[in-house]
């Protein structure tokens, strides 16, 4: 599971990377978007990508499930959660079910107009731009994207540090360092996709 969170993460940096072009405007955009249609390593990291999440939600069942049946009908008995673990630590397979079904939406919104449309018939979406640009501009789906993307903050909060815990890098010395980097990178990754919803309903 560990593994599976490692390589989305790196796809979440790579997919707000390209999200910024909206800022340069539609031809950068559009451009950026003809890109990843047309190269080939790109469409070949597809099915990959979509084995990743797929894991990742195998195992984050398979975890859930385990942990429930260990425990039984009584809860951990902890005098503090607040010391023991963040509300995200504990709250990460809800986090983890809001986020799937946002990301539901989020493929029929724009993933299946663009990549999908280009796998299928050859062709994308003729303006990339103008159909993020035009959803955004409504304040319903851009305050969904906005709670969505709060929620995957959360989620990634605890789900980088205890990554790296999982894989061995889970000294006394280097934890700290990691949880404290693990608000900067989901900070400043939700910042870049929270900042396009926000540009587009003001703007």
């Amino acid at each position: 599971m560990s593994s599976s969170g490692l390589f989305l993460m790196l796809f979440l940096v790579l997919h707000a990377g390209i999200n910024l072009f909206l800022l340069a405007g539609p031809e950068a955009y559009n451009e950026a978007c003809h890109f990843m249609d047309t190269n080939i390593f790109v469409q070949l990291m597809v099915p990959v990508l979509a084995l990743g999440f797929l894991l990742h939600i195998i195992y984050a069942v398979r975890l859930t499930w385990g942990n429930w049946k260990a425990r039984g009908s009584q809860p951990y008995a902890v005098s503090n959660k607040t010391k023991a673990s963040s509300w995200a630590a504990r709250n990460m397979f809800v986090l983890g079910l809001i986020i799937l079904g946002f990301l539901a939406m989020h493929l029929t919104h724009f993933w299946s107009k663009m990549q999908l449309s280009t796998l299928l018939t050859g062709e994308g979406a003729a303006d990339p731009y103008g159909l993020v640009s035009g959803l955004f501009r409504q304040p319903f789906y851009s305050i969904i994207y906005i709670i969505w993307f709060s929620a995957l903050w959360f989620h990634l909060t605890h789900g980088f540090w205890s990554a790296l815990q999982t894989v061995g890098l889970n000294n006394a010395k280097w934890l700290w360092r990691w949880k404290a980097f693990s608000y900067v990178y989901a900070t400043i990754v939700i910042s870049a996709f929270l900042i396009i919803p926000v540009y587009f309903l003001f703007n």
